[in-house]
């Protein structure tokens, strides 16, 4: 077993697994740790703990110090400074005339490495632009091309729903999402009914499938002869999420929506 904190870089980012030593590291504190890109600022979103070995990434990268004012002073300088290399990037983007739309600028803690985010619809030769900013920054440059639930999660944005996007304010990984799932919800399968701010498929089709699936399992499949208090007639469809059935009795008549204990079939 490891003893570790969770500790998450962005707000609704990934959770990483780093060994708190013999610091005294409480939830919401905010620690410097050495990760893959550098050092780095974040916050602990996840108190100590025991884990098991396949729960983490070994060797298990250490917790360097717990975070000061001076530290979050850092952070907030380089965020000064990632704005103003957007607009930097923005203008040698369009020097070079190259298709890509630039969506995000990160500086690491240490300011070791600048990372500009962009989007893209196939492959884009940037090897020019990157010599041009790197003459300009005098530090490592990496462009990292993204998907558009990526772009998504980073801009944030408002929901069919009428809420903020799930993505960018507490959904750390995206999972498969499927048109099926749509279908056994009987929802629309309307593209503008059923897709995100991303255009993509709404991450929220997910949330209740597995409920459905399990209530489904239930339920009479549509085409069955069932017999029901009114009379035998023929299933013509379901609502999971009232876990009733709707039935076209053959004495005729408006389908019925019937209760499950209400339907038994034939």
């Amino acid at each position: 077993m490891y003893n570790v904190v969770g500790v998450r870089f962005k707000k609704a980012g990934k959770i990483y697994y780093f060994d708190p030593v013999d610091f005294p590291i409480e939830k919401d504190q905010h620690v410097i740790v050495e990760t893959a890109r550098g050092i780095e600022y974040g916050k602990v979103v996840v108190g100590q703990k025991q884990v098991g070995e396949s729960d983490v990434v070994l060797p298990l990268k250490k917790v360097i110090r717990i975070a000061g004012d001076n530290d979050a002073k850092i952070v907030e300088e380089n965020k000064t400074a990632a704005r103003n290399a957007f607009a930097t990037c923005l203008e040698k983007i369009k020097d070079h005339q190259l298709k890509m739309k630039l969506v995000d600028v990160e500086f690491t803690f240490d300011r070791n490495k600048i990372i500009f985010y962009f989007t893209a619809e196939g492959r884009v030769d940037f090897r020019e632009l990157v010599k041009d900013l790197a003459s300009v920054f005098r530090t490592r440059i990496e462009l990292r091309q993204i998907g558009v639930r990526d772009e998504a999660k980073m801009l944030g944005g408002i929901g069919p729903c009428g809420r903020v996007l799930c993505c960018s304010t507490w959904l750390g990984d995206f999972e498969p999402v499927s048109i099926k799932m749509a279908k056994d919800q009987n929802l629309s399968l309307n593209p503008t009914k059923i897709s995100g701010l991303c255009g993509r498929l709404m991450c929220c089709l997910k949330y209740e499938h597995d409920n459905y699936e399990s209530v489904r399992e239930e339920l009479p499949a549509i085409g069955k002869i069932v017999v029901t208090s009114y009379g035998e007639g023929k299933v013509t469809g379901i609502n999971a999420g009232t876990k009733s059935v709707f039935v076209q009795l053959f004495e005729g008549g408006k389908p019925k929506e019937l209760p499950l204990d209400d339907v038994v079939v034939k």
